[in-house]
């Protein structure tokens, strides 16, 4: 028997789709041919026409002042409000070389994980000068990444600066809960979609996020995310429910998402705690990631901790 959707339901469906792949953790892969990790990259220095691929290093480039020298960034690149106005080559995992090179550029910064490979071998072939910047979901992860940025664009000073600005601020989110004696246990949903709940496991942004802002994942056993049985989300016994805001009007509401009959018996449930944030701004992991962990800690734990 066919079951009637609602036109709410396909567009929350078509919706979850485009959040799933805006905010999926890069999966871990050597560096495509043609293209080099920024530690030995063929250097980018004097580039004038530069596409960035991933809204942190975007992100970063801006914060270095070195904007001028973009032509181009991928749809993961909305922040600062300015980098909207530049042309849009597509998503980072899901490039056409074509759309990459129809800006002329003289040289592409991305992210580890942009793809898919046949592309990155594409526009190696291409011979545009390219950097692949690795990723990881940790303080030192972000600073190393501003550091990368730097060196590739040849204004290594200024990133030293950055750097060093970047990591105090980490240091100083961090220790806004090293005196807790409890720590709360955190439930990542990314997507509540057919009734089944999708959710952040270890070595991802939320993951990552979490920990920065001294709370504890609720879920182990696997990396990035996938979907999870009600059993499991039970045995977790989530403290707080995590997800992104969202402003299209198809956002989950509170009453549906601890109505589930998996979150129902979960502590998150019974003291109605959930929190909501942009998520570009939570699992960004760039020069904002310092104020949305501080954020965060405060929405999770208040008065408990020096703000």
């Amino acid at each position: 028997m066919n079951l009637p959707i609602s036109r709410r339901g396909l567009l929350r469906a078509g919706s979850v789709a485009l959040t799933i792949a805006l905010t999926l953790a890069p999966m871990i892969a050597p560096p495509p041919a043609g293209s080099a990790f920024a530690s030995d990259a063929r250097p980018i220095a004097d580039a004038k026409r530069l596409v960035s691929i991933g809204g942190s290093l975007t992100e970063i480039i801006y914060a270095l002042g070195e904007e001028g020298r973009l032509v181009a960034r991928d749809s993961t690149g909305q922040y600062p409000d300015a980098a909207m106005k530049l042309p849009d080559v597509g998503y980072m995992r899901r490039l056409s070389p074509e759309g990459v090179l129809s800006v002329d550029p003289d040289a592409i910064i991305a992210l580890e994980g942009s793809g898919p490979p046949e592309a990155i071998d594409v526009l190696a072939k291409a011979s545009v000068p390219m950097v692949m910047v690795p990723e990881r979901f940790d303080r030192d992860g972000i600073v190393d990444k501003v550091r990368a940025v730097g060196e590739a664009l040849g204004v290594e000073d200024k990133a030293a600066g950055l750097a060093s600005e970047v990591g105090a601020e980490l240091d100083a989110a961090q220790a806004l809960t090293e005196g807790l004696s409890e720590r709360k246990r955190i439930l990542f949903v990314l997507s509540l979609q057919g009734g089944k709940i999708m959710a952040s496991g270890s070595n991802s942004a939320a993951d990552g996020i979490i920990k920065l802002a001294g709370g504890v994942n609720a879920i182990t056993g696997f990396e990035g995310y996938k979907q999870l049985t009600d059993e499991a989300v039970i045995e977790a016994r989530p403290d707080v429910v995590l997800m992104m805001a969202r402003s299209d009007g198809l956002e989950i509401s509170e009453d549906e998402l601890f109505g589930h009959p998996a979150i129902a018996p979960t502590p998150a449930a019974a003291n109605r705690e959930l929190v909501r944030m942009n998520g570009l701004y939570l699992l960004g992991f760039g020069p904002r990631t310092a104020s949305a962990a501080r954020d965060l800690a405060v929405r999770l734990y208040g008065d408990k901790i020096s703000n």
